[in-house]
């Protein structure tokens, strides 16, 4: 029940915010609940290096999906060639600021911390980038997008609860079975259809197939925080979300398929819809 409730309440937040905020402050909705996300990682991961300036994650990341968003629109008046510069010399100098950290660093915290930086700056501000740059380009994209993984994700949930009988990475998250994420599978290409043949008046098979590709990275992106908490011997991110868990775990499957169905629709256009790159 608090899972449904807390559904109930996100998602016409969500929604809201996607049609009604324009492009920047878009962008700052999806950066405050990413950030919030890293806060949660670092908490998981923080013993791995506990005197490491990790902290600065909460920085790299907003400045990283700034950068890359500024690439993505080259040209346009959103970002002049000016501020593109700013942004990877702004970049760059936190970079070296982190190093520079880092040498305060005990030696056997070093690589973790590196480690911890390195793969959580892409990890965070890539889909920050790619949700910003699908809801430029149509914002019906990122409802799209909200559909194949949340309600994917809420398939694979009650099948895998009333069907699943074989573990999927049992080592990883036992309760994951193979019957829960085929049934997520098909309803992630079940609302693709339907949103197909709403908005584009035909079933598209170039968009089912980014669909697909976005269906399987969501479920890879379950898997990579369930891997990260599992290390960590972690049950939970934490508890903001009731019958969720924390941000990061409902955000989970998002850091994957974001960026993933950016690319695919890159690579697989869809006649009648323009992915500007």
């Amino acid at each position: 029940m608090k899972r449904l409730l807390t559904a109930l309440v996100a998602t016409p937040l969500a929604l809201a915010a996607l049609f009604l905020l324009p492009v920047p402050w878009f962008l700052g909705f999806v950066t405050l609940f990413i950030e919030l996300a890293v806060w949660e990682y670092l908490a998981i991961v923080r013993p791995q290096a506990p005197k490491a300036p990790l902290g600065v994650l909460l920085v790299l990341v907003p400045l990283a999906a700034w950068a890359l968003s500024a690439s993505m629109i080259e040209g346009s008046r959103v970002f002049t060639a000016e501020e593109h510069l700013l942004a990877a010399a702004v970049l760059l100098s936190v970079g070296i600021g982190s190093l520079l950290l880092l040498r305060s660093t005990p030696l056997p915290e070093v690589l973790p911390a590196l480690g911890i930086l390195c793969f959580g700056v892409p990890y965070f501000a890539a889909p920050i980038a790619a949700v910003s740059h699908l809801q430029r380009a149509d914002p019906w994209l990122v409802f799209l997008l909200f559909a194949v993984v949340w309600l994917g994700d809420t398939g694979a949930y009650y099948a895998g609860r009333r069907l699943g009988r074989h573990k999927m990475a049992p080592v990883v998250s036992p309760n994951k079975t193979w019957e829960g994420a085929v049934a997520g599978f098909l309803v992630s290409l079940g609302s693709t259809a339907v949103w197909s043949l709403w908005r584009l008046d035909r079933l598209d098979l170039a968009l089912l197939a980014v669909a697909a590709v976005t269906a399987l990275a969501a479920q890879m992106g379950d898997l990579m925080e369930s891997l990260i908490k599992r290390g960590a011997g972690v049950k939970d991110s934490g508890q903001l979300l009731p019958g969720h868990g924390g941000v990061f775990d409902r955000l989970d499957a998002m850091l994957f398929a974001a960026p993933v169905m950016l690319l695919a629709l890159w690579v697989l256009p869809v006649e009648g819809l323009r992915i500007p790159h």
